[in-house]
């Protein structure tokens, strides 16, 4: 029967719209036309009228049960978003690198200040460059489904789709969802999602990560009849819930309400330097800046313009609007910090990081981190931890060198109980110590 089955699926070419579909009465006539022009040539080994009616019924069987597998698994959630990852990747990589090529031809590598921009997976410690930042999240996510479905799929909702509002509209659907669960957990109507449904093609399945969420909650995949059409739907059922169950629904529902997009971090690069005459010296790379490299040529001649401007006479307004539109070049802001004891202190910000930032960033690199300290910008311009301004506010994009000074009251009562300066920098940042070229 097998081997006459295959025979006869090899003839006749059964063209269904989807799982489920029966033979319609086209497909049976092309059939049996096939079937009749075939036994006029093989008829000795022709099967019978009825075997062939037997054998389509048989298939039709098989047709019916062929029925979409679930995407649950990391390897099939991770073959949906293949494709566009690998796009994305390359895309950036392909930018990255003409950002670089293009960056090669307006400063030396072999002269730069700090290497590049990189950041670090918060999920996995590695370290990236920006381009490799968002596949990798991406890829680590998915790897989350084996140890935490739930977990993995809110991340995913959170971070796969870049529409802010259509994430949230989502969100309050499916806790609607669950929230007509948990009211009426023996009504099987509110265990049940219709696909096709319009408002859920529209602000459910439309967002990254919510079928798996689903998923992750229990509902499983099942064919149904629907009333008054020929074809099964699908659906997504759940099963009928304990009591304990549904508390367990109802905070995977606030974990879904909790969760935030998962980023890179901007990896600080800390770096200490000896004492140096080249201090004030900066050669930043391409990723510095919001511009392209013949923009980058330009600089020099706009700074010039600038100054000449600043020399009319312009309204506070016309200064602001002009400072406002300078700072908007740059992306981040390397940052020397001058101790008192001669060494530079190095880290990378974003341009748009405020001054609590700084203020920690110098904190955790110091030994004695208790000791209240004052930052003091170029220009003799003091920073102040408490005003929550932007570095690039302050004038300290896009690098900039800034002097550290102890509280000089605290420092008087230390000298006067006989203390000594302590050492500064972290044993782990002296041992790293390198000179600036």
């Amino acid at each position: 029967m097998k081997k006459f089955l295959e025979g006869f699926k090899t003839d006749i070419k059964f063209k269904s719209a989807g799982p489920g579909k029966k033979l319609t009465e086209d497909t049976r006539t092309k059939a049996e036309g096939v079937q009749s022009s075939s036994n006029v040539k093989h008829n000795r080994h022709a099967p019978s009228e009825g075997a062939q009616r037997a054998g389509a019924a048989a298939l039709a069987r098989i047709e019916q049960h062929q029925r979409p597998k679930v995407h649950t698994s990391q390897d099939v959630i991770r073959n949906q978003v293949k494709k566009e990852l690998e796009a994305e990747a390359a895309a950036l990589a392909e930018k990255e690198k003409s950002a670089t090529a293009e960056g090669s031809k307006v400063k030396d590598s072999g002269t730069l200040s700090v290497s590049g921009v990189y950041f670090t997976c918060p999920l996995t410690g590695a370290t990236l460059t920006k381009s490799e930042r968002e596949v990798h999240i991406k890829e680590a996510i998915l790897m989350r489904f084996e140890e935490d479905p739930v977990e993995a799929s809110v991340m995913m909702m959170h971070t796969f789709n870049k529409d802010r509002e259509k994430v949230k509209a989502a969100v309050e659907i499916i806790s609607k969802y669950v929230e007509n669960i948990c009211k009426n957990p023996t009504e099987e109507k509110y265990r049940k999602i219709k696909l096709s449904n319009k408002v859920f093609q529209e602000k459910v399945r439309s967002v990254e990560g919510s079928r798996e969420f689903l998923q992750a909650l229990g509902f499983i995949s099942v064919m149904l009849n629907v009333e008054g059409q020929e074809e099964e739907e699908e659906f997504l059922v759940l099963p009928e819930q304990s009591t304990d169950a549904l508390e367990l629904m109802k905070e995977r529902r606030d974990r879904l309400h909790r969760g935030e997009p998962v980023r890179a971090q901007l990896d600080r690069q800390h770096q200490a330097f000896r004492p140096s005459p080249n201090a004030q010296r900066f050669e930043l790379p391409p990723e510095f800046y919001n511009l392209t490299a013949e923009e980058l040529k330009k600089e020099q001649q706009q700074r010039s313009d600038l100054v000449e401007k600043n020399a009319m006479l312009r309204t506070k307004a016309m200064r602001e609007k002009d400072e406002q539109r300078e700072r908007r070049k740059y992306n981040y802001t390397l940052l020397r910090i001058r101790l008192p004891d001669g060494n530079l202190l190095q880290g990378t910000f974003y341009a748009w990081d405020r001054l609590p930032v700084l203020f920690e960033f110098v904190r955790e690199s110091l030994v004695d981190s208790w000791q209240p300290f004052e930052l003091i910008g170029p220009g003799g311009q003091k920073l102040r931890e408490s005003e929550d301004v932007a570095l690039a506010e302050c004038s300290l994009v896009p690098a900039a060198l800034i002097t550290f000074a102890w509280d000089a009251a605290v420092q008087a009562d230390i000298a006067a109980a006989g203390g000594k300066s302590p050492t500064l920098l972290k044993p782990e940042l002296l041992e790293s110590i390198q000179s600036l070229s």
